[in-house]
């Protein structure tokens, strides 16, 4: 593909930088236009009965836990997250939505981290719901991004779009969309758990500062409509 197409379109700086990298022999044409995520804050309210009835059926509570929401495969870290969240001295849960069934991956997880063990850990499935899930983020105390390939990732975008709080592992793809708006751990032994003890202390200020430029990052670089008008640009060039 690399090879014959006339144009590469990236959704990722480091993505863009790989193709030219890895692929130079080629000598290949690309740009860069992000993926996109909205800013808008989600219509259902606190007291909405099919988000309590959520909250209820979980066995959790609106700040009380950390959220992670994504595709179930290994490269996203699942088992580096839980067991340093394991490890964490944290009271809060850990809420993970994804379309999780006891398959080889699930079963290897339990057997090796034991998860089931500790009532934090929360596999709560999939919600289709797209106003309800953006609540879900908005209500997280922090959310958790282990995804180390891919480019751009659309849920990290709709995290930092959501939540206050966001801790991203710390790989090219990630620092390039949060920069300054996120905080970012290691795959390195008890660094995101320590990461997490620290965070449950963080001062209100300090939240809402990290929760305004990941805001503003999102304003800034990846709103749809500048994203569109990109591509109708490069369309009728």
């Amino acid at each position: 593909m690399v090879k014959n197409a006339d144009l590469l379109i990236c959704d990722s700086k480091n993505i863009e930088k790989y193709i030219k990298e890895d692929y130079k022999k080629y000598n290949p044409n690309t740009t860069f236009i992000a993926y996109g995520a909205e800013c808008k804050k989600s219509i259902i309210k606190d007291n909405d009965n099919k988000l309590l009835d959520w909250y209820k059926k979980q066995n959790v509570l609106p700040k009380k836990y950390y959220l992670i929401v994504g595709r179930f495969v290994p490269e996203n870290n699942y088992e580096v997250v839980i067991t340093e969240f394991m490890k964490s001295n944290t009271n809060k849960d850990l809420v993970i939505v994804t379309n999780v069934e006891k398959n080889k991956f699930y079963n290897e997880l339990l057997e090796k981290t034991k998860f089931n063990l500790d009532k934090r850990i929360k596999f709560v499935g999939t919600v289709y719901d797209q106003e309800i899930l953006k609540k879900i983020r908005e209500d997280a105390y922090g959310y958790i991004h282990g995804h180390e390939v891919g480019g751009t990732n659309p849920s990290l975008l709709e995290a930092l779009a959501s939540t206050d709080l966001n801790l991203l592992l710390e790989v090219g793809f990630n620092k390039e969309v949060g920069e300054d708006g996120a905080l970012y751990f290691s795959k390195e032994n008890k660094n995101l758990a320590e990461l997490i003890d620290s965070v449950d202390y963080l001062s209100e200020e300090d939240i809402k500062s990290l929760s305004s430029k990941a805001k503003a990052r999102i304003i800034s670089s990846y709103q749809w409509n500048s994203i569109i008008n990109l591509y109708e640009s490069l369309f009728n060039y």
